[in-house]
């Protein structure tokens, strides 16, 4: 039996299947997670700056005798008095006149922002943000809002409060690590959970398989319940196909007895009628009737074995008779003195057929054994893997290696001064190989010939 490759397992698809919608989920989920954190803490920067930029609305005063903008002290982020610490104000003059960077922060040293043109109108909340590069290649947030001071000469003046983006890079890669741990524990625990599903789900399926083996073997006759609600009908479908199939060939077995009986009945008439006389007609017909009952018991046996092959759950224990065959024999050859014996080591088992074709196949090699032997016959019985294997010892002249394919041609016998009609050795091997078995002729350790049949165990 050759193993069904590990790609076609029903388990593994719907692992692989659930797994890529797994993953599917868990990369959508940390994009949109890490997305959404993203926005929260860019709006959190934003806010931070606004207030900034309130605080240094209300410090922005104009001087009237010098002409100047004065900003006066603010409870200001220390990083704003810091050189390029990434947090930056500065105030830019509007109008006929602008200048740029009229005042700024510490932190901006000894440089400015170079800011696009204000627009024409402001958002409702007065501010606007927007990117901003510094100088030094880095991407700057900004919130901008237009300011006129109440004083008369004082020009409109734009106030700006940018943060660099790079502050946000931090609290991002740490939420992206624990988000990962996160996501990866959750992933392991469903692949273990979908693992364990499966496992309970195709539980039913191991128990359908196991029980169909017991079915095959012959040591159940149908497969018991109850099962799930998807697998109940298939179940109830095959056991009735099981008790179709026991039907039928009963009723093969049936119409094969009372073929038998009708044909055997007519058979035994002419041949008692044959006895009375002593004229060639008489031993012609009795010659015939003879042949007409070897070809209906053989073709008997070819029916009964193909219908038993057909047939599921059969199972022949071979021991008893196999025993009652020996002491048949024994009786049967006694006058010549041949004994047969069960080797010691013989095992036991059961064979997938009809009790009466294993009388036939063992009973046609016993008494041919019997014919041969001198004085003794030893049966043996082994397991190996799927089949019975019988070997019958004799200790017989033995059988040449040319004549051992001739000898189960039909009707050929090797000595035809022995009792016998050629057929016994034909009809097993054509119900062993009906079986799915074999026979072979070897030589015997006795010193005469070795029969060894094999045919389909079961269980």
């Amino acid at each position: 039996m050759t193993r069904a490759p590990r790609l076609g397992s029903l388990r593994l698809r719907l692992l692989a299947g659930t797994l890529a919608w797994v993953l599917v989920a868990l990369a959508v989920a940390f994009w949109g997670l890490r997305a959404l954190f993203q926005e929260h803490i860019t709006q959190q920067l934003q806010q931070q700056l606004v207030a900034q930029l309130d605080m240094l609305s209300a410090a922005v005063d104009w001087d009237e005798h010098d002409g100047r903008i004065q900003v006066g002290p603010m409870a200001a982020d220390a990083r704003l008095q810091q050189p390029l610490s990434g947090l930056y104000w500065q105030i830019d003059r509007l109008g006929d006149a602008p200048k740029e960077a009229l005042q700024r922060s510490r932190s901006l040293w000894d440089r400015s922002l170079h800011l696009p043109a204000p627009p024409a109108q402001y958002p409702p909340q007065g501010w606007r943000a927007f990117d901003v590069a510094d100088g030094q290649g880095h991407v700057l947030l900004a919130v901008a809002r237009p300011l006129q001071l109440p004083e008369d000469d004082a020009p409109p003046l734009r106030l700006v409060v940018a943060g660099d983006k790079a502050l946000l890079a931090e609290p991002l890669q740490r939420f992206t690590h624990m988000l990962l741990i996160a996501l990866g524990v959750l992933a392991a625990g469903l692949l273990v959970a979908v693992a364990v599903q499966l496992q309970l789900a195709l539980r039913p399926l191991a128990r359908l398989r196991q029980q169909l083996a017991e079915v095959r073997a012959g040591r159940a006759p149908q497969l018991p319940g109850p099962y799930p609600r998807e697998l109940q009908p298939l179940v109830q479908e095959f056991n009735h196909v099981l008790v179709h199939d026991a039907e039928m060939v009963a009723a093969a077995r049936t119409q094969a007895g009372n073929l038998a009986h009708a044909v055997k009945t007519p058979l035994a008439v002419l041949a008692n009628a044959a006895q009375q006389d002593e004229s060639p007609l008489a031993r012609l017909v009795a010659e015939q009737v003879a042949s007409a009952r070897r070809q209906v018991d053989w073709h008997l046996a070819r029916a009964r074995a193909a219908a038993a092959v057909r047939a599921t759950g059969m199972a022949t224990p071979v021991r008893e008779p196999l025993l009652a065959l020996l002491r048949t024999m024994g009786r049967l050859h006694a006058q010549r003195g041949v004994q047969f014996t069960l080797a010691g080591g013989a095992q036991d088992g059961s064979f997938r057929g009809e009790t009466q074709d294993l009388y036939e196949l063992l009973g046609n090699l016993l008494d041919n054994a019997g014919k041969w032997a001198r004085s003794r016959v030893e049966v043996d019985v082994q397991r190996q893997g799927d089949q019975l294997c019988f070997t019958v010892d004799d200790d017989g002249p033995g059988i040449p290696e040319a004549a051992r394919t001739q000898m189960f041609q039909r009707g050929v016998q090797l000595d035809e001064q022995r009792p016998g009609s050629g057929l016994g050795l034909d009809i097993v091997r054509n119900l062993a190989e009906t079986y799915g078995g074999s026979i072979a002729v070897l030589t015997s350790p006795l010193g005469g010939a070795r029969l060894r049949l094999c045919l389909p165990a079961s269980g």
